[in-house]
């Protein structure tokens, strides 16, 4: 089997010393391998996508002398291959309709209990408001949020191997039970009614499709991992290797991230910096 390894950036915003970063470590470990370096572009999220930002993606790579395989798999073009997916799980029962709004899920998650709502990976974990609602069609609905039923999904266990780190040291056998998933995770959403998908659902099977064997990117995404792992139980797919790695912080220890204007790899290359004084700055 090829070793084989991915980036998947979202257009949405350019790329900062954090993409660079991971985007090296596959790169390289693939190389190292004998293998090959897959790039995605995830942009499901239409309303944040744009054309210029991903052209600058594959300038940014390029420059850092980073070369994929052709074609790039854009998650745009697979939004048939998602929803035959949901249907599979619709037709198991293994989904529930949504119909809750953050708020909702915040009140209903602070009271009557005592304490913070509990943080899951994705979010606040799901208190149940409508997984109990009985459905009123076999058909999938296609316009509202789609959420997996933990319920159902009893008297499970897997598990993944991990070659990095999880933020706190996780590494080796990671073990995960029904049980973990239900009190750590919960019913997380499959399908958001803006997209007809999800982060969690699309990157599943867009790493089966690409016969992804070892995914590497960042720690924050480690617990997220549950997730995946449970979704390819369930669709029948392979589990990869997965590689979690330290983030690339500001001075002040915060992660890097678009929205907070981190620094852009063009930037950089406006300032005349080389792809080697990256490599330096970011300890590769």
């Amino acid at each position: 089997m090829t070793f084989r390894t991915r980036f998947a950036p979202s257009p949405t915003g350019p790329l900062h010393l954090g993409h660079a970063y991971s985007a090296l470590l596959a790169y390289d470990m693939a190389k190292e391998n004998g293998g090959e370096f897959l790039l995605r572009v995830e942009d499901i999220d239409q309303s944040r996508a744009r054309p210029e930002w991903e052209t600058q993606i594959y300038d940014d790579l390029a420059w850092l002398g980073i070369s994929w395989s052709e074609p790039v798999l854009r998650q745009s073009d697979r939004l048939g291959v998602y929803s035959g997916a949901l249907d599979t799980l619709w037709e198991h029962e293994l989904l529930f309709v949504c119909h809750c709004n953050r708020k909702d899920i915040l009140n209903a998650a602070s009271a009557p209990q005592e304490g913070s709502p509990m943080i899951g990976p994705d979010g606040l974990i799901y208190p149940g408001t409508c997984q109990s609602k009985p459905r009123t069609s076999q058909l999938r609905p296609t316009d509202t949020a789609l959420r997996l039923d933990v319920s159902k999904v009893a008297e499970w266990s897997a598990s993944f191997m991990e070659t990095g780190q999880g933020p706190e040291g996780q590494t080796g056998k990671i073990n995960i039970t029904d049980q973990e998933f239900q009190t750590q995770v919960g019913a997380i959403v499959l399908a958001r009614r803006d997209m007809g998908t999800s982060y969690h659902l699309s990157v599943v099977l867009d790493d089966a499709a690409q016969g992804i064997t070892h995914v590497v990117r960042g720690n924050d995404l480690f617990e997220a991992t549950k997730i995946h792992v449970l979704l390819q139980h369930l669709l029948g797919l392979p589990t990869p290797t997965y590689h979690h790695h330290a983030l690339i912080r500001d001075d002040a220890g915060k992660r890097l991230a678009k929205r907070d204007d981190a620094r852009a790899l063009s930037k950089f290359r406006a300032d005349g910096y080389t792809p080697a004084d990256i490599r330096k700055m970011i300890g590769l």
